[in-house]
């Protein structure tokens, strides 16, 4: 540890905003992937979702790394234009990862009860009403858990791009080893700020939950989780028993 200087620790600090950045991007264009591709998969019209069933099958059945090289080495050839490393990458984990995503957005829609789209129906809500009022209010709470485990998945992901010279983590482990020779300290110290990267996230998400829930009504108070009941429901019942002790003695 010892012979990291401070400007390596410089160079490891500015990997990691470069992660940052990375997740972040990847991650709003991927949820973005998720909610179309996952839609257009429960669509009515068999065309659409064929279509959105072949992107899924396709993204979801090939290597991320490999897709990352061919859009960076291979776009340019087909189009005349080429897109810097950093984009290349997040193009590629975005449609990789939205790819996962939408599987989660088509089976939590899936699970909104056949009752609540009636209901709808009988609101005379429009297709488009019902899938923004009823639907996605209800599917967005159990979205939540496994969108947070795709997360830390794509915060891993992005070491990928290290391979393409974007300085991300990785790559800056991989200049310090060199300028230090020395593996254990280096490695150790990457893993522990992909840990609290990953510690982050997953706090964040999980409030992020609770709030979704809590605007469903699905989460109950601390008094209720730990078998008591608020001051008033408390005072309310201590007077109830009371009133029916009273009647009992008086019969």
């Amino acid at each position: 540890m010892s012979d990291i200087t401070p400007g390596l620790w410089e160079l490891l600090f500015k990997g990691v905003w470069i992660t940052v950045q990375l997740t972040v991007a990847s991650a709003a264009f991927a949820a973005v992937v998720a909610l179309v591709i996952g839609l257009a998969r429960a669509h009515r019209l068999w065309i659409v979702r064929f279509l959105a069933g072949a992107y899924f099958e396709i993204f979801r059945g090939t290597s991320a790394l490999i897709l990352m090289f061919w859009i960076f080495f291979v776009l340019p050839l087909a189009f005349g234009w080429q897109l810097v490393p950093l984009w290349a990458a997040v193009l590629t984990l975005g449609l990789t990862y939205g790819a996962y995503g939408s599987e989660v957005v088509r089976g939590a829609v899936a699970a909104v009860s056949q009752g609540q789209r009636e209901a709808g129906i009988a609101l005379n809500f429009t297709p488009w009403q019902q899938l923004r009022r009823v639907v996605l209010p209800q599917a967005w709470p159990e979205m939540i858990p496994p969108f947070n485990n795709l997360l830390i998945e794509l915060l891993k992901g992005t070491a990928l791009v290290s391979v393409m010279g974007v300085s991300d983590i990785a790559f800056g482990a991989s200049l310090v080893r060199n300028a230090t020779g020395e593996s254990a300290p280096v490695y150790t110290v990457i893993l522990v700020m992909y840990f609290v990267l990953a510690f982050v996230l997953t706090r964040g998400m999980r409030a992020l939950e609770r709030q979704a829930k809590a605007g469903l009504g699905q989460e109950r108070p601390a008094g209720l989780l730990s078998g008591r009941l608020p001051g008033r429901l408390s005072g309310r019942r201590g007077a109830a028993a009371g009133a029916s002790e009273s009647m009992g003695g008086e019969r």
